[in-house]
């Protein structure tokens, strides 16, 4: 019978003959010098995906800064949407029904998203989240799926949730004039309670202001306010990919 690798350090040491680097609660392997991966045998049905999601991350010579430090901030855009409804004109943030929103797959990405950060002890101590619909969404399917793994967390994050303004979607309608208060809370961010990092969920408008960096619908980095909040690695799920709206893509080979 065939040996397959399990996705606990002790099994990938077994299987790769790779030691246990990193921090010892991450079940994290090395794919490439600077790529690392992480996995859980708890993910959710993939709908649309072939194989069982994993968490994408680099570089991984920063595995422990990324990872196991309090007082780092994770600036992530929403969940993948559905781009065959975009925002109407000046619609409010709340307006769910005319805005564009998490596609059905999107969410399963989110819930998954939420039960890998979970299973490998990466999840946050406190959340700032857009008014967006898209936004909300993407927490509600995190929290979910941080919820299968440890609900106790999940329900701690979704009572101290803020909600806030200044990480709207720049420049709409209720959004924020610029970063300024993005970047200030980033900042200013020292590790809270000591129970994980800050995850902001904005958009790629303001990411990419603050960053310079443009970011995959999911996607979240990770960025170091004791080094003038610079941005030293990211992760993402494996199946992330550019999305029509904010990337160079040729739509007449999507499928």
């Amino acid at each position: 019978m065939k040996t397959t690798c399990l996705t606990a350090v002790a099994a990938l040491a077994a299987c790769l003959a790779l030691p246990a680097l990193g921090a010892d609660n991450l079940d994290a392997r090395r794919l490439t010098s600077s790529m690392g991966e992480m996995a859980s045998e708890f993910v959710a049905p993939g709908a649309e995906r072939a194989e069982p999601e994993t968490l994408r991350f680099e570089p991984w010579q920063m595995i422990d800064e990324m990872f196991t430090r309090d007082d780092v901030v994770y600036l992530m855009r929403h969940g993948p949407t559905d781009w065959s409804k975009l925002d109407v004109k000046d619609v409010a943030p709340d307006d769910c029904k005319n805005q564009r929103v998490l596609s059905p797959q999107g969410r399963v990405d989110m819930v998954n998203l939420g039960i890998l950060m979970a299973h490998n002890e990466i999840t946050p101590g406190q959340v700032v989240v857009s008014e967006w619909c898209r936004n909300q969404q993407t927490l509600d399917a995190l929290l979910e799926g941080i919820a299968s793994v440890n609900p106790d967390k999940a329900a701690h994050l979704r009572d101290t949730a803020i909600t806030d303004s200044g990480v709207n979607l720049l420049l709409s309608l209720r959004g924020a004039p610029d970063v300024t208060a993005l970047r200030e809370r980033i900042a200013t961010w020292d590790g809270g309670e000591g129970d994980g990092p800050l995850l902001i969920i904005s958009h790629f408008t303001n990411i990419e202001e603050l960053t310079t960096f443009t970011v995959y619908e999911g996607e979240a980095l990770v960025l170091d306010p004791t080094r003038d909040s610079r941005v030293v690695g990211y992760f993402r799920l494996r199946s992330a990919s550019p999305d029509v709206g904010h990337f160079n893509i040729d739509t007449d080979t999507i499928e």
